[in-house]
């Protein structure tokens, strides 16, 4: 099975896929996508639709999992990234996979034990569980976010099957 974990933004759009066999999760592929703020809007999305298409063509997820999103103070920001999110819940759905919706207080205490872990604190646990390597290559939060996203999406699954399997 593998997973693909989005954490939606229009500015870094966060991606990884992770593969499990045996209950031991893989990193596939993880990276963040910037866009040009000097473009318009819809070309933002376009960019970050393709690129979300090329991912599952490439890698033929099952799953996505993607962050519910946690609205801040600044509404224009909130309602742009909605957009996103909304664009690649789409993409998911014409791609049939099966989508996992995460509270980030719920991907934090998955992956921490603590859901007011902060970003530094997922980054370590990430890189100790996976066995990442980041050598020279600038890793962004929004990056570690997604690996972080589609790991919790493995063990929310996990949790669910092994509760089923009681009754």
């Amino acid at each position: 099975m593998r997973i693909i974990g989005i954490d939606p933004g229009y500015g870094r759009l966060g991606a990884a896929v992770l593969e499990s066999t045996d209950h031991r999760e893989k990193l596939i592929f993880s990276g963040c996508l910037s866009t040009d703020a000097s473009e318009p809007f819809t070309i933002r999305l376009l960019k970050l639709g393709n690129a979300f298409q090329g991912w599952c063509k490439k890698y033929h997820p099952n799953v996505l999992a993607i962050e519910k999103l946690f609205f801040s103070v600044n509404r224009k920001t909130a309602l742009q990234v909605a957009e996103v999110k909304g664009l690649i819940l789409y993409l998911a759905a014409q791609n049939r996979l099966a989508v996992l919706e995460l509270a980030p207080r719920e991907v934090k205490a998955m992956i921490t034990g603590y859901g007011q872990a902060d970003k530094k604190q997922i980054a370590v646990m990430v890189q100790r569980v996976l066995k990442i390597k980041t050598g020279r290559r600038k890793i962004y939060d929004d990056e570690f976010d997604a690996v972080a996203i589609a790991l919790a999406g493995f063990l929310k699954r996990r949790a669910v099957i092994h509760t089923s399997r009681q009754f």
